[in-house]
């Protein structure tokens, strides 16, 4: 099976033709895959670091003929499906251009969060790409997002979120793609941020997990985050939790609609237009090129 790997700002996803891995159980269509299942254990298996290719997550392309030019889908490192995943798209994206798939200016991926439109901005040399692509529209309320929070809120604001131990902490949440939660800190370096972070992901006000964001405000219009990713833990980047932290602290007051958002592996930059549709500009790089070869499951 072939596949080839990408990165944005670090955060990598190896990206496959879906006919590639009929052999694997992959379900047409947007299919569930359930644990224990073949297609389960064999994303397990190639995102494991150790054992098979390694990565963040596999992100897999199918061309369509009605409602979008391709089908995309993204599957977590667990073996999970996340409705979306803004680098990992956007190496989806990356990957067709490469591959000379896909050649016009604007993309169009259904996804299991929406049909997304990808614009190519920039190439920026052999295999690196700079593309705008419209992340969706975020949603506030408990239900949406979904959070169980006692009586249903039209917004989670600050809400006081009790921890083991007795520890509290106040965050915001949204669905922005996946469900995310928000925790403003005065200093990164000070603040157990994975272990917060490892504990909120299966928390159960959460029902769906939860990708977390620990964010620091530079100015108002620039910001610098962490994410604990649902699924994948600690990740060096991410275009949906850093969209999520961009809105959380538009929301919150602290920025302006159009921000930069700082993470270890790069800057992306996130514009919240008027009309509710969230934007995502950053870039995606090609790494190599493999044939996986199978692997025991570990």
């Amino acid at each position: 099976m072939q596949f080839t790997k990408f990165h944005g700002y670090g955060n990598d996803y190896l990206v496959f033709e879906a006919a590639e891995l009929k052999g694997v159980g992959l379900t047409p269509g947007f299919g569930r895959v359930g644990a224990g299942e073949p297609f389960f254990e064999f994303v397990r298996r190639i995102c494991d670091r150790h054992f098979g290719a390694g990565s963040d997550g596999i992100a897999v392309v199918e061309p369509l003929e009605d409602e979008a030019d391709f089908r995309l889908r993204i599957f977590n490192p667990d073996g999970g499906e996340a409705a979306m995943s803004g680098n990992g798209s956007r190496c989806a994206a990356a990957y067709l251009h490469y591959a000379g798939l896909w050649s016009e200016e604007e993309l169009r991926f259904s996804t299991r969060a929406g049909v997304k439109r990808y614009r190519l901005r920039e190439r920026m040399g052999e295999g690196a790409f700079r593309f705008e692509a419209e992340i969706g529209r975020p949603r506030f309320d408990s239900a949406s997002i979904p959070m169980l929070t006692g009586d249903p809120l039209a917004e989670v604001r600050e809400y006081p979120l009790a921890l083991p131990g007795g520890e509290t902490v106040a965050v915001t949440a949204l669905q922005m793609c996946n469900p995310n939660c928000c925790a403003f800190v005065d200093d990164l370096e000070e603040v157990d941020w994975r272990r917060i972070g490892r504990t909120i992901e299966s928390h159960a006000a959460f029902p769906e997990r939860t990708n977390v964001e620990f964010i620091r405000v530079l100015d108002r219009g620039h910001i610098e985050a962490r994410v604990w990713e649902r699924g994948a833990g600690e990740t060096l980047s991410s275009g949906t939790g850093a969209s999520a932290a961009a809105v959380a602290s538009m929301v919150g007051g602290h920025t302006d609609r159009h921000v930069r958002v700082s993470m270890p592996g790069g800057l992306l930059e996130v514009l919240w237009r008027e009309d509710g549709e969230v934007l995502l500009t950053g870039e995606a790089e090609v790494v190599y090129q493999g044939v996986w070869l199978g692997g025991k499951t570990v």
